[in-house]
């Protein structure tokens, strides 16, 4: 082998030699300045260079910068010494990155996101996003459409900046624009001191003291609760799962609640975040898990804001030790909310779905064995350790046991999240919200968001509830319901959800890439081919790799089968 070339370059031949080459200046690949990479530690500062941290380090630089420039880009790259194809893939796959190659302009300093998922476009939003178009600079603001942001209870919801505006307007708009109000607003909530008072974390601390996990997992067995982010898997079964592999072991919550319709975890963590990090707290006691990482969708800046806060007073109380509480900042990717991909997201990847098995209580994060939980069923573990299952399976009705948290949109006279029995009806959760709005007619209803399809007014007596819908082709899912009236079409409703679906998909599998985009181009026609819809369905569902495709077709088949007049 020829020695390596150790003349001055002053000749202009480069500083590397190959066989009769010419020779590079600079290694392959783009170029970062001295400005850019200064730029890049500063605001890393002295967090460990991770790779998993790699969706953290996007967020400063776009909270920083407003974009990710291709400077910025090649800068984190070498200082995280990793490829810079990987950091590219990974900015690119998520919504909220704006990544600025060399020749393009960045983008407006200000955002606006308008919502156009089912319960806002019934609200307006396509007016709303049309009249703001119109009505700005946009040299100066960027109006962009977005999917659901969990406010569909004051439907037409945008964000400005990070600033959500509820029952929107262009005057509204206008108003924060003038008064600089782009940042989140955090809501009044029950902190730690309030919560330690009325009796808070002495559950947690008992079970730390003298407690047998075991005895845990049958009181939360016997309650019933099962998996509150849509699977319904028994959730005390997954402790001894995960408890069965080796550790190190880990828990991660699941909080990219992104299902149109759904805001049942916001409204708890707004108001008792406590409750949560209590129930979080205990079930990782459960397991021995040696981290616990929340993974916290980026629509809920508020959200994350209080979760910073209490975090760091269970620190500073010795709750817990400094960094066993993972908070995690999603970037706008609905398909996080499946756990394998959430997994991925929290390693800093893009989140595409794992093929199981093995299953994430086997080889979760970092291949180690993994809980998953929701939001909401570790609020209702810890009110199972302070009050004993009776505290839901005491409640029954039209033959389920327990209670259910419905989150209620649509036309309703007074959207919200209503914590009803399990048995509950689509005309029992229907009254608990007002009743209709003035002037509208049940039509029909989505009873757990998207994925679940529509069901006509007619099926008014199935208790909302897992494994009682299945027979009609539908399920409960996170129990979103969305209420439509006799001003609403099916065929409406159902091409909203798979242009959501369309946007949302990852790309790893074709069925559920090309049938997304396929079934929305058939749904647009004036009349529907459903001979090619329900071929088209069969592929989507039989061969997609993950829930998202697999689910997509139920919008499609429930109206060709309960709304045919319409297509």
């Amino acid at each position: 082998m020829a020695p390596l070339d150790t003349k001055p370059s002053g000749d202009k031949k480069g500083v590397w030699k190959s066989g009769k080459g010419k020779g590079r200046r600079t290694p392959k690949g783009r170029q970062f300045t001295d400005e850019a990479l200064d730029e890049v530690q500063r605001l890393l500062g002295d967090r460990p260079r991770r790779r998993d941290l790699l969706i953290e380090f996007l967020h400063l630089i776009q909270d920083a910068h407003g974009h990710l420039s291709a400077d910025h880009l090649s800068a984190l790259a070498a200082e995280m010494r990793v490829g810079q194809a990987e950091v590219y893939e990974t900015a690119t796959f998520y919504a909220h990155f704006d990544v600025v190659k060399e020749d393009e302009v960045p983008p407006p300093v200000l955002t606006i996101r308008v919502c156009d998922s089912l319960s806002c476009e019934m609200a307006g939003a396509q007016q709303l996003k049309a009249a703001l178009e119109d009505g700005l600079d946009p040299g100066q603001v960027r109006v962009l459409r977005a999917p659901c942001m969990g406010r569909c209870d004051t439907a037409p919801v945008l964000e400005i900046g990070h600033n959500h505006i509820d029952h929107a307007t262009p005057e509204k708009v206008q108003a924060a624009i003038a008064a600089d109000d782009t940042h989140a607003h955090v809501p009044d909530y029950e902190a730690f001191d309030g919560y330690v008072e009325a009796g808070g974390y002495a559950a947690l601390k008992s079970l730390r003291a003298s407690g047998d996990w075991e005895q845990v997992q049958e009181q939360v067995l016997a309650s019933g609760l099962r998996g509150l982010g849509g699977a319904g898997f028994p959730s005390g079964k997954k402790w001894g799962f995960v408890r069965a592999n080796d550790g190190p072991r880990y828990l991660a919550v699941n909080g990219d609640e992104g299902e149109p319709g759904t805001f049942k975890d916001r409204y708890y963590l707004e108001r008792t975040p406590h409750l949560f990090l209590e129930g979080m707290l205990i079930a990782a006691w459960a397991v021995e898990a040696q981290t616990c990482f929340i993974y916290m969708r980026d629509e809920y800046p508020a959200v994350l804001e209080i979760l910073r806060r209490e975090v760091a007073a269970l620190e500073a109380a010795g709750i817990v030790a400094p960094g066993y509480i993972d908070l995690r900042r999603g970037a706008g990717a609905y398909i996080c909310g499946e756990e394998s991909a959430m997994i991925e997201s929290i390693e800093g990847k893009r989140g595409m779905p794992r093929h199981r098995p093995p299953f994430v209580a086997q080889v979760g994060v970092f291949g180690q064995p993994t809980l998953v939980h929701n939001v909401e069923t570790l609020h209702w573990v810890a009110k199972i350790c302070r009050e004993g299952p009776e505290c839901l399976n005491s409640t029954e009705k039209n033959g389920r046991k327990g209670l259910r948290s419905y989150s209620v949109s649509g036309r309703v006279a007074a959207p919200g999240v209503y914590l009803l029995p399990a048995g509950s009806t689509i005309l029992d959760v229907i009254g608990a919200a007002g009743g209709m709005a003035d002037g509208h007619t049940f039509k029909a209803y989505q009873p757990g968001g998207p994925s679940s399809g529509l069901l006509p007014a007619s099926m008014d007596d199935i208790p909302l509830d897992f494994d009682t819908l299945q027979p009609h082709g539908t399920f409960i899912g996170s129990a979103a319901v969305v209420v439509l009236s006799d001003q609403d079409t099916a065929r409406d409703a159902a091409l909203n959800m798979l242009r959501f679906f369309e946007d949302e998909s990852c790309g790893q599998c074709t069925p559920c890439r090309a049938g997304c985009e396929k079934a929305v181009k058939l749904m647009q026609a004036e009349s529907w081919d459903t001979d090619l819809l329900n071929d088209l369905c069969d592929v989507m569902a039989d061969a997609s790799i993950c829930g998202l495709g697999q689910a997509a077709p139920n919008p499609i088949r429930l109206v060709m089968k309960h709304f045919a007049d319409e297509i």
